[in-house]
C-alpha cells in the first residue's frame, strides 16, 4: 500500500500523457482530484521520419560500408515530454507548497523521471509505482496505489 498524505501530489504517467492529482481526502481514505492533464501528439516513429539510414566508408580502401542506426523521433519526443512534465511537477510543487509526490509510471519512464526532476522535487517524492496507470479513471488509480505492495 502506497501512502498518499492529504494534499500530496500523484503524479501519473508516460511518455505522452501527464496527470496531476492531489488527494483531497487523506491517508487511509484517498480523494483524487484532477490538478493538470499534459498530452502530446507523438506518433510512431515511422511515421515521423521516412529517410533511408545513411551509410558510413569503413576507409579509403576497404570498400566498405555499414549502414548508421535511424534516429528514433518517437523515443526524442517521449524523453522530450518527460523533460517537461518533470519542470511542470517542480512548478506545481512549487507553487502550491505541497510537501509530498507519489509517482506512477513504466518503469522506463520511471528512470528518465529520476533523472529529470529537480533535487527539491525528487526530497518530496514518498511513493512510486512502476505501472502505465495514464488510461485508468482516477478511481481505479486510487485502488492500485491502495492495493501496491
Amino acid at each position: 500500500m502506497i501512502r498518499i498524505p492529504h494534499r500530496a501530489i500523484v503524479f501519473v504517467g508516460d511518455g505522452r500523457k501527464a496527470l496531476f492529482l492531489r488527494n483531497e481526502g487523506d491517508e487511509k481514505f484517498p480523494n483524487l482530484k484532477t490538478e493538470a492533464v499534459f498530452e502530446q501528439e507523438n506518433p510512431s516513429a515511422h511515421h515521423q521520419g521516412s529517410d533511408r539510414p545513411g551509410r558510413v566508408s569503413k576507409g579509403l580502401h576497404s570498400g566498405g560500408r555499414s549502414a548508421v542506426e535511424t534516429t528514433d523521433w518517437h523515443e526524442l519526443e517521449e524523453s522530450r515530454f518527460v523533460r517537461q512534465v518533470a519542470a511542470a511537477a517542480e512548478r506545481l510543487l512549487r507553487s502550491e507548497h505541497a510537501t509530498s509526490l507519489i509517482v506512477v509510471a513504466p518503469p522506463r519512464t520511471l528512470a528518465e523521471l529520476r533523472s529529470a526532476f529537480h533535487d527539491d522535487v525528487r526530497r518530496r517524492i514518498v511513493g512510486e509505482l512502476g505501472r502505465d496507470l495514464t488510461r485508468h479513471p482516477v478511481g481505479e488509480i486510487e485502488k492500485h496505489l491502495q492495493d501496491a505492495d
